[in-house]
């Protein structure tokens, strides 16, 4: 439920984006209309990190479950998924992603068949694993989950251009819910059975309980102990699931670029040229990264710290909110989880730097990751309307001293209505890059 039921918050926000900024296609575009071209270059830079991290995740994954599948060095599959991803998706844009998507959903659907079917007739559980692994007893990180993932997982969510592409793409409103109604619902069901594959990799002896370091991979450390025929046909549909995510990144990484660093200006096979170049650095620090889950974590944090200060100029009555406020906000809910690291390890600047990193993992048997959860949205929040203040004050001083009037707190003229014909849109019309360049909205 902690990766399904965020989905839906497409469905609400996003009809409330697209009317507000009909001509975007990504969530920056928005950020830029309404708080200024400082605050959308900020959220793009926090965009293209996180789809950065998302990019090594999954090439560090790949390298892993290849290795853990057939005991063979993944680097060889890893270097030919970039090289692959990257011809079709310089060749077909976005649109090819789409594709692939389709692919994916049919792959999922395929590996969750044929592995109940085969964990269901070849797996032996050994009871007394269940009570010495203690996973149906209530623990501390239990109870600090059911926060902190809702939280983690909504807000990176906002982070990730390829699912606003599909929310702006969607024909009518009533096609973007039944979309992710039916995403949330898949994600439900699969993740479900994946979890319920690691209690069953634990409680059959496929992974060791004393193997911490490779607890991510208990699933295919379970389908590693069924027949070879059914690995084979494992290990291809992970090929593919991988390359279909990974091709969605790239294409989300070039329209972010294209869009938000140039608007559109700069040649696409030039942005193209620059993805090529990352995907180096993506080989070199997934080969280098082995824990995914601090990766992802990483990211969490940061999204934690800004999406609630991004967020509050959705609504009217927040008129008044401006892109400086986000910005500080964002960077100090991010400050406000080191400051929380001092208070909890007693004044010691470096676990408190590394608290940031969350290089303890979730697993630390602490409050510290529920601590840095927590810092990040309320000492965002809290950074924000501090922010508010303080440049609310500055202005009406400034008004003062200039002898103008003060305008702060003026609501700002409403926008035209959305037009009925932008409803019945072409989906791919909102793929379209356009010459026209949106008003940015007030930073300060």
């Amino acid at each position: 439920l902690s990766s399904a039921l965020p989905l839906l918050v497409f469905g609400y926000l996003g009809p409330i984006i697209r009317r507000k900024c009909p001509e975007g296609f990504i969530l920056t575009e928005w950020t830029r209309q309404r708080y200024g071209t400082v605050a959308g270059l900020f959220l793009s830079i926090c965009t293209l990190i996180t789809i950065f991290l998302y990019m090594v995740s999954e090439l560090s994954a790949l390298q892993q479950i290849i290795t853990a599948l057939t005991g063979l060095d993944g680097l060889p599959a890893v270097i030919v998924e970039c090289a692959v991803t990257t011809i079709y998706t310089s060749i077909g844009g976005f649109k090819v992603s789409f594709i692939t998507d389709n692919i994916q959903g049919v792959m999922v659907l395929g590996l969750i068949i044929l592995g109940v079917i085969s964990v269901g007739v070849e797996t032996h559980i050994d009871r007394t694993l269940i009570a010495q692994s203690g996973f149906l007893d209530s623990s501390l990180l239990g109870w600090q989950l059911i926060y902190i993932l809702p939280v983690a997982i909504l807000t990176n969510d906002f982070f990730l251009s390829g699912f606003w592409m599909r929310t702006f793409a969607a024909r009518t409103d009533k096609d973007l819910w039944i979309g992710v109604s039916l995403a949330s619902a898949g994600v439900c069901i699969i993740l479900t059975l994946v979890g319920v594959g690691g209690l069953l990799a634990a409680w059959s002896g496929a992974w060791r309980l004393d193997d911490e370091e490779n607890g991510y991979l208990a699933f295919f450390l379970l389908l590693e102990q069924l027949p070879a025929w059914v690995v084979g046909v494992v290990l291809v549909m992970v090929v593919s699931l991988s390359t279909s995510a990974f091709d969605s990144f790239q294409s989300a990484i070039i329209s972010t670029g294209s869009n938000d660093l140039f608007r559109n200006k700069l040649n696409i096979w030039v942005i193209r040229a620059f993805v090529v170049v990352l995907i180096v650095p993506v080989v070199v620090v997934a080969l280098k990264s082995p824990d995914i889950l601090q990766i992802f974590l990483i990211s969490d944090l940061v999204s934690a710290s800004v999406v609630p200060c991004l967020v509050i100029g959705l609504s009217d009555r927040f008129y008044w909110w401006r892109g400086f406020d986000f910005v500080v906000g964002g960077l100090g809910g991010v400050f406000t989880i080191f400051l929380f690291g001092l208070v909890y390890y007693e004044g010691n600047a470096d676990l408190a730097g590394k608290l940031i990193l969350l290089e303890g993992g979730l697993y630390a048997n602490d409050w510290s990751a529920f601590g840095a959860f927590v810092a990040a949205p309320v000492g965002g929040l809290l950074w924000g309307f501090a922010a508010c203040g303080l440049r609310l004050a500055t202005l009406y001083v400034v008004a003062r001293v200039q002898g103008h009037r003060f305008d702060a707190l003026d609501r700002p003229i409403p926008h035209p209505g959305y037009a009925q014909e932008v409803e019945d849109r072409e989906a791919e019309r909102v793929l379209e890059h356009t010459d026209e360049v949106a008003k940015a909205g007030k930073f300060f």
